[in-house]
């Protein structure tokens, strides 16, 4: 074993390693392969960028653009009503023809756009049949899965199996090579499903309720999590709209009624005004509400020189800037969360305007700008290595500053209640529900702790807290608030002709996930309140807004139809509700149709090669406005676009170091014996292992040479076992994380990831049977 092989294997475990673990995105890690191989030498330079001018990926991205055409013009949407129209209630020919449906649009869309469209619709007609969705959206996002299959723009591994036959000098893949192979797997999938799979379908719906569907307020058990507080008279809060008052974001709920004089008022909006003896009809948990009420009793007072030397004695100062490459200038300090990334404590903006010390969690950061933050010296030395920022210390008259922070640093003394005791700082939601930040914590024996969330409050410490009078006023609009389970029955139904529930999904083409509703003002921006969020087949209620949004997780809205009719138009989130969904360029339909059909004929005469083909075609469905640029922009999965360019040189070094023909010479050695069938069978077996953990364009890079190899070393044609490949790649069925499809449909339906497991297993075993059954018909093993 060479030098080369055992540095291309250490990157190739590396690279798995932080593909499965996702410690870095993944394409990031992509990109960290590619230069590690072109710095160590193992591939050249031209090699290793060779990947980003690779005919694979620009088909990759051309096909995406195409999708975005179809879908945008309602080709998919024309299909699906008309399919459905003749569904019928049975749920066997449900099932039979969600799965054709989404298979055949598949064959030429991309898959996932593909379960984002009909999502809505099978929602619909869950709610109009009866049946639950746990029983009709896997088989949608399966179907969407096998009719990737069958052709050669289906899915990206087909692309990508067949350039790489390309670059190795054999005839490639054409477009309905994979046809015979790939329809016998959907066809014996969809058999699979309705003879066994259905039976192995979980029956709850999002409630767990096994009888005819309900409306979204019993789903989600809304009225269980529903309670009262009412605002006495002689209140701080009265005179004050909901957003002044600061109840939503202290307290944690979300107000989604108002009793007035016997009269009720639902999704009132942000601006509404309190008045003494309003009764707020409230989402959330009503234990939390009351531990938080507990803190009203306490009064903080100014800190003193003493406190103030104590702090400067442990903490540190400095002066934060933007560095010039950092890609946060315009974002809120909210998004930046120094605290939970780096442990700082921001007690000032520096801009034109001052010196602000108030509201700087929604302050704007700019270049031109600078906060003045306050850690320990690990906190420092973190976030100095954050090419984001640069940290500098500060002037003697920011120093100045520092030392005169009198209304800034507060104390607050706690007393010997029992209700106090053992409560951690994270239960006491102090940071996440007041706004201020506990920085010190003296105790009553003198001792100082610089806490952290796990550290425990205890009767009798003094906690010194960065914040303002203003902030920590919001305890008084607490005092005496009533809280009761009971609410008044007038808003027993919470939806009329003004207002209703409605739910959302992140769409596929999102850029929020990862954010918290916080941080992308949900609120404000769509005027509408989030309820709940149903997350791993249950609903979360409490921290809705400070709760990072995931792909897959359905989240219930509640606000005026006309709010969520607008919502239903916003690109980044999908409407389960087809009605109030964007309306699509259904003139441009037929243009979208013919551009599509233009592109698979030149393909299919060989008059023109895929990525040829495909670029053309995507001009033209943005010239002709089929879709806009930036909707072209948004359609193509970019994550997927560089991690396969920042692969292919991975397979390349394996290839070139002798690396690839180890492996295959190991592999062979094993089961090579036992003739070539065995070989295949070995291959599958490692292939539908790896696809549940490692990304399918990654997985399929890395496959390609040691295929190559093995096909060479045992002399057998290496057609049946790239395609053997490519299907078992792209036949992600055991896990919701294995594809986008899976994870898309896991809210709504309500699944658990043992649910995939049980179903997506056995169909794993039928796809493993008809490939290594039918496979070596179609495609024989021998070299003729």
């Amino acid at each position: 074993m060479t030098f080369e092989i055992v540095l291309v294997l250490i990157i190739l475990i590396a690279a798995v390693f932080l593909l499965v673990t996702e410690w870095v995105p993944m394409e990031a890690t992509a990109l960290l392969v590619l230069s590690s191989l072109a710095i160590t030498g193992l591939v050249s330079y031209s090699d290793a960028l060779a990947g980003f001018s690779s005919s694979a990926v620009v088909t990759v991205w051309a096909v995406f653009i195409l999708s975005g055409g179809l879908t945008q013009t309602g080709v998919a949407n024309v299909i699906g009503k008309q399919v459905m129209h003749f569904s019928g209630k049975g749920e066997a020919r449900l099932i039979v023809l969600i799965m054709l449906s989404s298979g055949i649009m598949s064959a030429f869309m991309n898959n996932v756009a593909v379960a984002a469209l009909l999502l809505p619709v099978i929602m619909d007609i869950t709610r109009k049949t009866g049946h639950s969705p746990s029983r009709l959206l896997m088989p949608l996002a399966y179907g969407c899965l096998l009719g990737g299959l069958t052709t050669q723009i289906g899915t990206p591994p087909n692309i990508l199996v067949s350039e790489a036959l390309r670059d190795n000098d054999l005839t490639p893949f054409t477009m309905f090579d994979f046809t015979p192979i790939g329809l016998t797997i959907m066809a014996g999938g969809i058999t699979f499903l309705i003879l066994v799979g259905r039976h192995l379908l979980p029956t709850q719906s999002m409630s767990g309720n096994k009888e005819k569907e309900k409306n979204l307020t019993e789903q989600y058990d809304i009225k269980s999590n529903l309670f009262s507080l009412k605002i006495p008279h002689n209140s701080v809060l009265a005179g004050k709209n909901l957003v002044q008052s600061n109840l939503g974001r202290v307290l944690g709920i979300s107000v989604i009624g108002i009793t007035r004089k016997g009269r009720s008022l639902l999704a009132p909006s942000p601006s509404t005004h309190l008045e003494p003896g309003d009764i707020l009809i409230c989402g959330g948990q009503e234990s939390q509400v009351q531990e938080i009420l507990n803190w009203s009793t306490l009064k903080p007072a100014e800190s003193d020189e003493n406190i103030l030397k104590m702090l400067m004695a442990e903490y540190k100062t400095a002066r934060l800037s933007l560095s010039k490459e950092s890609t946060l200038a315009g974002k809120a300090l909210l998004e930046f969360d120094l605290f939970h990334k780096y442990g700082l404590t921001i007690i000032g903006l520096v801009s034109d305007a001052g010196l602000e010390k108030t509201n700087l969690q929604e302050q704007i950061f700019t270049t031109e700008d600078s906060i003045l933050v306050m850690g320990d010296e690990q906190s420092i030395s973190s976030a100095h290595k954050d090419n984001n920022f640069s940290l500098s210390e500060l002037s003697e008259s920011e120093f100045q500053v520092i030392k005169e922070l009198k209304n800034h640093i507060l104390v607050m003394n706690i007393p010997g209640d029992v209700y106090l005791d053992e409560i951690s700082l994270e239960q006491s939601r102090l940071g996440s529900n007041l706004g201020i930040r506990v920085l010190l914590i003296k105790r009553m024996d003198g001792t100082r702790i610089k806490p952290t969330q796990e550290t425990l409050i205890k009767p009798g410490d003094a906690l010194v807290v960065a914040g303002t009078h203003e902030r920590l006023n919001i305890l008084k609009g607490l005092e005496k608030l009533e809280v009761k389970k009971e609410i008044n029955q007038e808003t027993d139904s919470l939806e009329n002709e003004q207002v209703g529930l409605m739910e959302v999904m992140l769409s596929p083409h999102t850029t929020l996930v990862g954010k918290t509703l916080s941080q992308i003002s949900f609120r404000e921006k769509y005027g509408l309140t989030v309820m709940a969020i149903w997350r791993e087949s249950k609903a979360v209620y409490t921290d809705i807004r400070s709760t990072p949004l995931r792909l897959g997780d359905a989240v219930l809205t509640y606000g005026s139809r006309e709010k969520l009719t607008m919502l239903g138009k916003e690109p980044d989130f999908l409407v389960l509700t087809e009605s109030v969904q964007k309306p699509v360029r259904t003139e441009k339909l037929s243009t979208s149709v013919l551009l599509m059909a233009g592109v698979l004929l030149p393909v299919i005469m060989g008059w023109l090669p895929i990525s040829i083909a495909a670029v053309c075609g995507a001009a033209l469905m943005v010239l002709t406005r089929c879709l806009t640029m930036e909707e072209a922009y948004r359609y193509i999965e970019w994550k997927a676009i560089f991690l396969i360019a920042g692969m292919m040189p991975l397979g390349v070094a394996l290839d070139q170091t002798g690396a690839a023909a180890l492996i295959a010479e190991n592999i062979v050695s094993v089961v090579g014996p036992y003739g070539p069938r065995a070989v295949m069978f070995g291959m599958l077996v490692m292939t539908f292992a790896a696809t549940c953990v490692i990304p399918t364009a990654a997985l399929v890079v890395l496959m390609v040479p040691i295929i190559l190899s093995a096909s060479a070393d045992m002399g057998i044609s290496p057609y049946p076992m790239m395609m053997a490949m490519s299907m078992a790649a792209s036949a992600s069925f055991m896990t919701p994380i294995s594809h986008p499809a899976n994870v898309l449909v896991m809210g709504p339906g309500g699944y658990k990831f043992v649910d995939y497991i049980k179903l997506g297993f056995p169909l794993t075993l039928v796809v493993l049977i008809i490939l290594m059954f039918f496979l070596p018909i179609i495609w024989p093993l021998e070299i003729i």
